[in-house]
C-alpha cells in the first residue's frame, strides 16, 4: 500500500481514491484537467503585490506586510509551503514589528489556484494565528472551495514527489 504522507489526516476513502488514480496512472491528468496552466507571479516583486493586492481586498484592518518573497529552501528546512512571520526590533524607544510572508519556491510552477491557497493560508494567520474554524472559514471567505484546492495541492505535493 502506498504511503501518502501530505493525505495522511485525510479519510482513508479519499486516500484509497487517490491510490486508485495511482494506480490507473491517471494521477497526473486528474490534476490538469482541474488546473491547468501557470501563473504569471515569478519574481517577489510580482508576488508582493499579488498578496498586497488580496489583503486590500478582504483584510483591510489587518497589520500591513513588508515583505512577500519565494523561498527556495522552505519546504526543505522548515517542512512547510509557507510561513509567516513577525520580526520585532527596537529601535530608540519603540518597538517596530514588520510582518513577512515566504512562500516555497516550488510554487513559481503550480496552478494559480495553488499559489492564491498558499498566499491567503498566510494571509488569514494575520487575523487568526492557529488553525481553527474562525481561520477556516476566513480561508473560506477569501477562496470559495479552499478546502477542496488544499486537498488537491497535497495530491499535487503526492504527484511532484512520484515525478
Amino acid at each position: 500500500m502506498t504511503v501518502l504522507k501530505y493525505l495522511q489526516a485525510y479519510p482513508a476513502q479519499l486516500q484509497d481514491q487517490v491510490r486508485q488514480l495511482i494506480a490507473e496512472g491517471r494521477l497526473g491528468d486528474y490534476l490538469n484537467q482541474r488546473y491547468s496552466g501557470r501563473h504569471d507571479v515569478q519574481s517577489d516583486k510580482a508576488l508582493y503585490s499579488y498578496a498586497l493586492d488580496l489583503k486590500q481586498e478582504y483584510l483591510r484592518n489587518a497589520p500591513a506586510i513588508d515583505k512577500v518573497l519565494f523561498d527556495n529552501r522552505l519546504d526543505l528546512t522548515h517542512r512547510a509551503l509557507g510561513l509567516h512571520t513577525t520580526v520585532s526590533r527596537v529601535q530608540g524607544g519603540k518597538l517596530k514589528a514588520k510582518k513577512e510572508i515566504r512562500i516555497a519556491s516550488l510554487f513559481k510552477e503550480a496552478a494559480p489556484d495553488f499559489l492564491k491557497m498558499i498566499v491567503v493560508h498566510e494571509l488569514a494567520h494575520f487575523k487568526e494565528s492557529d488553525h481553527n474554524k474562525a481561520f477556516y472559514k476566513l480561508c473560506e471567505h477569501m477562496l470559495p472551495g479552499y478546502h477542496q484546492v488544499e486537498f488537491d495541492l497535497r495530491v499535487y505535493l503526492t504527484w511532484r514527489d512520484m515525478q
